[in-house]
């Protein structure tokens, strides 16, 4: 095992702590919405998505992460164009999302890079955070805790019944088009850490585990930003813990992430025992 408080003494090793923290908060924060209104598949069909954009941004001008966000934003406009009902959504994820992986398999082959830049976009790279990425993920977690924390008691109740929300008079629609936006950000930012293939552990995970634990919305939403932190943290720690064995962050994280979930699970089945 490596000397974790050597490494966390160089700047890369600061920084990538950093926005493993600045993430998980965010992906706790939403993660409860995300699994109120079953958005789960809308998590993973963003975060595939990212894919294609990241790579044009590569490709335009060697900067994955704001190719990512401009994808971000045109597929959260898609999701709502196409699946503004919850019936249709899932259906035009999934038209989007195969279209989208295909363009962005079209893209890569175009790409003469470091085979690095282009695999980060898959699994994550926490170790290459720059300083212009946390400043980005700095000021996209301040408007998303801003923005959620705003409408947080209406976007509650149109989440958990959309019905009655609507007959309340309670702008339904309109929220759950600025959710679909901040999902599809946050997603993109998670992906970042654990890579589009894994962004799950983060942005669904800690809230399924925290609903195990209690049925109070605001300590779901507390626990879930917890067991984000213990995942994205603790996943980047044992990383340099073990950094001889070339392990990235990203698969450390979704341990700790299930094994999280697995507890809740266990404690469930002690209980009814």
């Amino acid at each position: 095992m490596s000397d974790v408080f050597t490494y966390l003494q160089y700047p890369f090793a600061q920084h990538a702590l950093i926005a493993a923290t600045l993430i998980a908060v965010i992906s706790g924060l939403i993660a409860p919405f995300v699994a109120a209104r079953d958005m789960a598949f809308a998590v993973h069909g963003s975060a595939e998505l990212a894919f294609p954009t990241a790579v044009a941004g590569l490709l335009i001008a060697d900067d994955a992460l704001t190719g990512a966000l401009v994808g971000s934003v045109v597929v959260a406009a898609a999701i709502a164009i196409l699946g503004s009902r919850k019936g249709e959504r899932n259906t035009a994820i999934g038209v989007i999302l195969a279209f989208g992986l295909g363009l962005g398999v079209l893209l890569l082959s175009f790409y003469h890079g470091y085979a690095s830049a282009a695999t980060n976009i898959l699994f994550g790279s926490l170790v290459s955070v720059t300083t212009r990425d946390l400043t980005i993920l700095g000021i996209i977690a301040v408007a998303v805790i801003l923005v959620i924390a705003a409408v947080y008691r209406p976007l509650l109740f149109a989440s958990v019944d959309p019905e009655v929300a609507e007959a309340r008079g309670v702008p339904t629609r309109l929220l759950g088009l600025l959710f679909v936006l901040v999902l599809t950000v946050t997603v993109t930012e998670v992906a970042q850490v654990v890579g589009t293939l894994l962004v799950l552990s983060l942005a669904i995970t800690p809230s399924a585990a925290a609903r195990r634990w209690t049925a109070n919305p605001l300590l779901v939403t507390a626990l879930s930003i917890l067991f984000a932190l213990l995942a994205a943290d603790g996943g980047f720690i044992l990383s340099l813990a073990f950094v001889d064995s070339n392990v990235k962050a990203s698969v450390f994280i979704t341990f700790i992430s299930f094994g999280l979930y697995a507890l809740a699970r266990l404690k469930d089945v002690l209980g009814r025992s």
